[in-house]
């Protein structure tokens, strides 16, 4: 694979760029903090911006390391973070990568998950070369599910007590999506037709 690092992208409505210290008071407020964000994820709400100072720190040292991937995605009119998508595990040896996300409750359903998963999968496999992008919820949190249907990706199995979270140890349910698949989708796009019910329209995907 050819890692690129956290490079800075678009969409129509998103800006999706590496942090700088200067974030840490809106992610604090937009989503760190909040309990109800973090229920279906490994990692606790933050009670401070000391803590999530701590963090974002850490992001900021490892930019420098090309497979170190992790995003704020910015809505263009707001100017600010209101969460984040990363790539939370990777192997070289067979292509893969694994995109973990969230964002804050006042932007949820609105469609910016996806349009930011959308450019990341196209980023992964055109730019960097991963032939599989893979992502798992909770069958608790089912709307994170929604998501990745729409960028395209496959339901695969639900592995049982596989995981933990918040919530304790956890069954997940596992979509992924193949570059072949990929760039049959774009093609389908590319030829003015439909893609399967429940996915994201090809908009998102012509950049």
């Amino acid at each position: 694979m050819n890692h690129l690092g956290t490079v800075t992208m678009e969409t129509e409505r998103l800006l999706l760029r590496p942090f700088v210290w200067e974030d840490r008071e809106a992610m604090f407020r937009n989503w760190e903090s909040d309990r109800e964000v973090t229920r279906y994820l490994r990692w606790q709400h933050y009670e401070s911006l000391e803590d999530v100072g701590t963090v974002l720190r850490e992001w900021i040292d490892s930019y420098q390391q090309p497979d170190f991937y992790q995003w704020a995605i910015v809505p263009r009119d707001l100017g600010e973070p209101i969460g984040t998508i990363s790539v939370v595990e990777q192997d070289d040896r067979v292509g893969k990568a694994a995109i973990g996300y969230c964002i804050g409750r006042p932007w949820w359903r609105q469609g910016y998950t996806s349009e930011a998963l959308s450019r990341i999968i196209d980023f992964l496999i055109a730019g960097v070369g991963v032939n599989r992008v893979e992502s798992w919820h909770d069958p608790n949190n089912p709307n994170s599910g929604a998501v990745m249907r729409k960028c395209g990706m496959t339901y695969e199995a639900t592995l049982r007590q596989a995981d933990w979270n918040n919530q304790g140890v956890c069954d997940i349910c596992m979509y992924a999506i193949l570059a072949q698949e990929w760039r049959e989708r774009n093609t389908r796009c590319q030829q003015g037709l439909e893609l399967p019910r429940g996915e994201d329209n090809c908009r998102s995907i012509l950049h």
